[in-house]
Order: C-alpha cells, then structure tokens, then sequence
C-alpha cells in the first residue's frame, strides 16, 4: 500500500461522506506533497481538535517515510 492509499483508507474512516475523499500525489526530487480534500462538512473531523487527528497522520506519514528515505508532506485543502 503507497502512503497515497493510506490517507485515503485513513480519511475515508473518519468523514461522513467517503466519496467525497480526494488524495492527490505530487512527486518530487526528495519530497511527496499528499494534498487531501474532503467535503466542507467533514474538514473539522479530518483536522480535529487543536488540530490532533491532522498531527497525528503526520507522524504516520513521517514515521513510513522514514523507513523509505522519503519525505511526506500532508496538506489539507478547503
């Protein structure tokens, strides 16, 4: 499973509309951009409390990239 479909598998748990769930990949020399975008409704249960659910797909992010010598950027798009 790339970190792409992991986000995605993650984010689709959390919201209330899963087909709503785009994950973009954005490649580069040393770093990956995941730009996630979800419906309106949604964003609050994505980011979370002062912001706790976000930081915490983060640190999954940083901890798999880690292991593959990559660096993974998570924004979330309104």
């Amino acid at each position: 499973m790339g970190m792409r479909e992991l986000v995605e598998e993650i984010a689709k748990a959390l919201v209330d509309m899963p087909d709503e769930v785009v994950v973009r990949e954005i490649n580069g020399e040393q770093t990956t951009v995941l730009e996630l975008k979800v419906h309106a409704t949604d964003l609050g249960k994505v980011i979370g409390k002062q912001g706790r659910t976000a930081r915490a797909i983060r640190t999954l992010l940083g901890a798999s990239g880690m292991k593959l010598n990559r660096r993974f950027n998570l924004e979330i798009l309104e």
